[in-house]
């Protein structure tokens, strides 16, 4: 028997240390790194230095890691849909329907290059297209951005352009009253947790679990930052209809609207400053313009209705006196907006009209000083002590991937202008054309949201050919009916699907190929550094640190590499060396270590052996918070590289045309006019899907579905059954591990329902069965369920109109976008009824 070994490795929830035994992992924990390494940052507050603890706090499903790597549910050998025949008889309708049988690897691989070859030899490169999850295992060398991109390039397909589907109405809609596009709508959040511990009296966390979120890649670090503030004695405010996990622990006051209506309150707080003369007077007329127009819209002269608190109470159910008290309260403390996970997130964006909430958000701490000591966006989860002078490349960094960093002898490009939008695939694919404005991820220019896509593109193919490259979307995007729809139309005629575990997409494929995880390959990672539109990202973390992502054991079953599997089919398609650029993946990782700033800290001999590298901050560590240069003044020190106006003559300007905070959007004024939809100023808009709408007699209840506690979007849920033993993410009953549904007492009492009851959520759109819990956590007229159950179980597998037994309850939600010009999805519009399930 071998002793045990300890390798080092990262994840989505942070680096671990894996130990193995005999060629198997036993155990896994939290990155158990040298004392000596640790250099803690010291921030002094109040007489008091607030210092962190010399260890890694990675979110909790990382636990569970060791039981997801050999879960029943991996993809153990390449597999073909029984009655899938590249040669006869195709039956794509019989996808999600059929079962599957075991192939070898050359069949499979030669089908997916013939098939490959056949497509674009019949229809041009352009019919074919692919596609990847929102997320993928940690580590740039195997992530999503890279040798898929890399290997699709050469195939000159139609790329499926990405929403910003955690920031929709930031991206679409604050972007254009304070810049930040370049981080799509998110504000910078250097160095704010300093000044919250220094000035901040009150912060208010709108729309904001950041307990629940952890700043998506960062792990459980922030949450002892909160505990700080907690302890400071800094109030803390939650308006959500849920009562949320943080709102639990913090014990702040608890504000509860209605869904769709925070604009209306946030446009009655703004009414009670203009009319008490309790906002910053003399920051408005010098940081921003467009004032007096909005003040005439919110004092009731544009339109003849005043938005006063208590005309808010109609609209949201919230009281009046609430809301003035909460305003006061505002004006009269230095107090932090907190939106959105990083800053601008949050499921108040994830609805009709969310730019409009969005943008009252801005403009609302606008009225207050943005980026005074204590008056600032700051989603609590960022802005740690944190050296940003060392690079190492990030996921999203062009120099983050194979495909384009400049280590790259050959970076292949793709000519095939047409392209695809996530939002509206299914549509694109059944009932062509379809057309929409923005570039997906629009963070170059403002421009880039006002670009004008249809297709299919004259010139190229509708596509024919579709690679799922990871994940599953039926629990994360919207109206997922058409997605089962969409793979069983004729007109996709060859789907392969390649991933790790089976999920809720896998069995809507022809091939399946199976795929490894991060501990089964060599790789290289910075926790929580996402790079690109959100750069320095692991300020949300206490430590900077990079982990040599060791190959822990061998590929279990038959899975390989994406890398390696990309490579086999290349290598069929003769593109072999035009894919690999004449490296393995252990040669990229070693180009991307020499590239960056790490070659001077560490050599790669004892990087490669050790496993990882702190990069503790510098003596002489100076803080920047994030837009005191702005409310001063000056021009930009924040090391925010990608703010096109730092280190220029426009330097003290924000991103917007006139750059300033702009209560009338110039940007928007240029291009959009006469959107009644996104007007040049904010309005509130009531939901074309909420209780002023027709549907509303029939759904009467609300669905709020945000972000999972216990899952990584759909990455953990189903593949780890551990999970199922937490009644917070599944709940046990007759054998079956069920996803909850949270219903009020009042709801639950009119229609009958008890806490353990399966229930059927239905509207015209799908049914899905949860179990009921009964909570006073949830507002009156709203159910609570998580998005991200990667379990689609309808009883009749492969009918879109079943229910699905799953939780998939994005398959309720619209596809109706935010607004009309504006291509967001909505899903926390949503309207459905409840009813015991008696099936």
């Amino acid at each position: 028997m071998m002793s045990e070994q300890v390798f080092t490795n990262c994840t989505n929830a942070g680096p671990v240390s894996v130990y193995v035994k005999d060629g198997k992992v036993t155990r896994m924990r939290p990155l158990v790194a040298e004392e000596k390494d640790f250099k803690p940052w010291v921030i002094e507050a109040g007489g008091k230095k607030y210092s962190p603890p010399k260890k890694f706090a990675v979110a909790p499903y990382v636990h569970a890691d060791r039981r997801r790597l050999y879960s029943e549910e991996r993809i153990k050998y390449p597999m073909k849909r029984v009655d899938f025949d590249p040669n006869g008889e195709r039956n794509p309708q019989n996808r999600g329907k059929s079962p599957y049988e075991r192939i070898s690897w050359d069949e499979a691989l030669d089908i997916v290059a013939g098939e490959i070859k056949r497509v674009k030899d019949t229809y041009g490169g352009s019919a074919i297209s692919g596609m990847t999850s929102s997320h993928h295992n940690w580590g740039i060398v195997g992530y999503k951005m890279g040798p898929f991109a890399r290997f699709m390039n050469l195939l000159e397909f139609t790329p499926v352009l990405d929403n910003p589907d955690s920031w929709e109405g930031w991206h679409w809609g604050a972007t254009h009253t304070y810049g930040f596009y370049w981080r799509l709508g998110m504000p910078e959040q250097y160095d704010l947790l300093e000044d919250s511990l220094q000035n901040a009296e009150m912060i208010v966390l709108w729309s904001n679990d950041p307990d629940t979120t952890r700043g998506t890649y960062t792990g459980q670090d922030s949450a002892l930052w909160r505990q700080w503030l907690k302890e400071k004695g800094v109030k803390m405010v939650f308006i959500d209809p849920f009562h949320n996990f943080t709102a639990g622990v913090m014990e702040g006051k608890w504000i509860a609207p209605r869904i769709g209506t925070d604009t209306c309150i946030a446009m009655a707080i703004a009414h009670v400053w203009i009319t008490e003369d309790i906002y910053d007077k003399e920051y408005v007329k010098e940081r921003t313009i467009g004032f007096d127009q909005f003040k005439e819209y919110v004092l009731g002269k544009e339109d003849g209705q005043e938005k006063t608190p208590e005309w808010a109470e109609g609209e949201s159910g919230v009281k009046a006196r609430v809301i003035r008290a909460l305003a006061r309260e505002w004006a009269a403390k230095r107090t932090i907006l907190s939106g959105g996970a990083r800053g601008g997130e949050g499921g108040a964006c994830r609805q009709a009209y969310g730019t409009e909430w969005a943008r009252m958000m801005v403009l609302l701490q606008g009225m207050q000083g943005l980026g005074k000591p204590g008056r600032t966006i700051w989603g609590t989860t960022m802005g740690a002590p944190s050296d940003t002078k060392h690079w190492f490349p990030a996921y999203a960094d062009l120099e983050g991937r194979v495909s384009t960093a400049h280590i790259a002898k050959f970076k292949p490009a793709n000519p095939t202008k047409q392209r695809l939008y996530r939002l509206t695939l299914p549509d694109a694919v059944l009932d062509p054309p379809v057309s929409w404005y923005g570039e997906g991820f629009c963070g170059q220019s403002l421009e880039q949201q006002f670009t004008h896509f249809e297709y299919p593109m004259e010139g190229y193919s509708e596509i024919k050919l579709f690679y799922r490259y990871g994940g599953s979307f039926m629990g994360t995007m919207s109206d997922t009916t058409k997605w089962v729809r969409m793979y069983q139309s004729p007109k996709l005629e060859f789907v392969v699907n390649q991933d790790i575990w089976f999920n809720s997409e896998t069995r809507m494929a022809d091939i399946i190929l199976p795929a490894c995880t991060n501990f089964e390959r060599d790789d290289v990672g910075e926790w929580g550094a996402c790079g690109g539109y959100t750069c320095h990202a692991s300020s949300g973390c206490n430590y900077r640190i990079v982990v040599r992502q060791q190959k822990c054991i061998d590929p279990l079953w038959e899975s390989k590499s994406d890398y390696e599997i990309f490579r086999l089919i290349s290598k069929r398609l003769g593109t072999e060396e035009e894919f690999t650029d004449g490296r393995t993946e252990l040669d990229w990782v070693k180009a991307f270590y020499d590239s960056s700033d790490l070659k001077g800290m560490i050599s790669w001999e004892e990087f490669d052996k050790k496993g990882y590298q702190i990069i503790n901050i510098s003596e002489d560590y100076k803080s920047t918070p994030s837009l005191r240069w702005f409310a001063e003044g000056r021009d930009c020190d924040t090391p925010d590289t990608n703010n096109p106006k730092r280190n220029t003559e426009k330097g003290k300007e924000l991103g917007t045309y006139s750059g300033k905070i702009e209560f009338v959007s110039e940007s928007l004024k240029a291009n959009f006019p006469d959107d009644e939809e996104r007007p040049i100023s904010p309005h509130y808009i009531p939901s074309w899907e909420g209780h002023h709408s027709e549907m509303y007699k029939k759904y009467p209840l609300q669905l709020l579905s945000s972000h999972p506690r216990f899952t990584f979007h759909c990455h953990y849920d189903k593949h780890t059954d551990w999970l199922d033993d937490i009644p917070v993410h599944r709940i046990k009953k007759d054998g079956y591990a069920w996803w909850p549904a949270r219903i009020s007492f009042e709801d639950a009492e009119l229609r009958g329902i008890q806490s353990g009851d399966i229930v059927r959520l239905h509207n015209h759109r799908a049914s899905v069965l949860c179990i009921a819990v009964i909570t006073e956590r949830i507002r009156p007229g709203v159910i609570h369920s998580y998005a991200s159950s990667a379990k689609y179980d309808p009883l009749v597998p492969g009918n879109a109109d079943s229910p699905d037994r799953g939780g998939c309850v994005n398959m309720l939600t619209p596809s109706r976008m935010v607004s009309k010009n504006v291509p967001g999805m909505t899903p926390n519009s949503c309207l459905i009824e409840i009813e015991k399930w008696e099936g």
